[in-house]
């Protein structure tokens, strides 16, 4: 349990830094710390990257930077496209999973080198298809808008409920692309996506009895106690040495994973 509390606790500050990255380290983390399967360990990430971000959405929410339209669509359709992912995954054997994991960890760990996830509100684009009013301060809803972040969450709910990764890594990056939103906003707003959407895999993973009750209260508990003491310190470090960490040790666990699935 001790190990399962440290995991929880590493995912928690991750979402607390980045808003993005928490289940991308949980599986394997879980995985090579606790023996677990992927299969096994997807809902354990689920819950505990869902709740984490739930609790960070709402703290958003109450600092008025919480884009919820824009979360509740992203996050509604990755609820309803994760019991797919999970249906796929109680199908697929370890070692494609693994390959998975290790390609969204180098994926991530490239977003993260090259510059930051989530640029300066400063930085806007008029060829952004989604704008904020600022009279109103919220997004102004058009076709190409819609269609960017729908197409977001079904693949953040595939992505999720077949590898138990929360999504933050894809939600990030493609509101930074898709907004003009700042930083505190994207990152708000990917935590209440992510929420949402794991409800879905969730959903799945109970429906296949996979989930235990007394590692996901351990596990959970950590997660959202970090992610509590995270976003206390988050504003006093350097974003750019985070990122390059978080990239260094994401690098290191794909390469792991690489070697596990090679080791056989």
């Amino acid at each position: 349990m001790e190990t399962l509390a440290l995991v929880g606790a590493v995912v928690g500050a991750v979402l607390a830094l980045t808003g993005a990255g928490g289940g991308v380290l949980a599986v394997p983390l879980l995985v090579f710390a606790t023996g677990l399967t992927v299969q096994q360990a997807a809902p354990l990430a689920l819950l505990a990257v869902g709740v984490a971000a739930g609790t960070g959405a709402w703290l958003g929410w109450r600092e008025g930077v919480l884009r919820y339209r824009a979360a509740a669509l992203v996050g509604g359709l990755g609820l309803l496209s994760a019991p797919l992912g999970v249906w796929l995954a109680q199908r697929l054997p370890q070692a494609p999973l693994l390959l998975g994991f290790a390609a969204v960890m180098l994926l991530t760990a490239r977003r993260m080198a090259r510059r930051d996830p989530v640029r300066d509100g400063s930085e806007r684009g008029d060829d952004r298809p989604c704008h904020l009013d600022p009279t109103e301060g919220r997004l102004r809803w058009t076709a190409p808008c819609f269609r960017v972040l729908a197409a977001t969450g079904v693949a953040v709910g595939l992505v999720g409920g077949l590898l138990g990764v929360g999504g933050g890594f894809v939600i990030v990056p493609a509101l930074t692309r898709a907004t003009d939103l700042d930083t505190r906003s994207v990152t708000t707003t990917s935590l209440g996506a992510v929420a949402l959407s794991a409800v879905g895999g969730l959903a799945g993973a109970l429906q296949f009895g996979q989930l235990d009750a007394g590692q996901a209260l351990v596990f959970s508990g950590a997660a959202i106690l970090a992610l509590l003491l995270g976003r206390r310190v988050a504003g006093q470090l350097p974003s750019r040495t985070l990122r390059r960490l978080f990239a260094a040790v994401c690098v290191l666990v794909a390469v792991l994973l690489l070697w596990r699935v090679l080791r056989g």
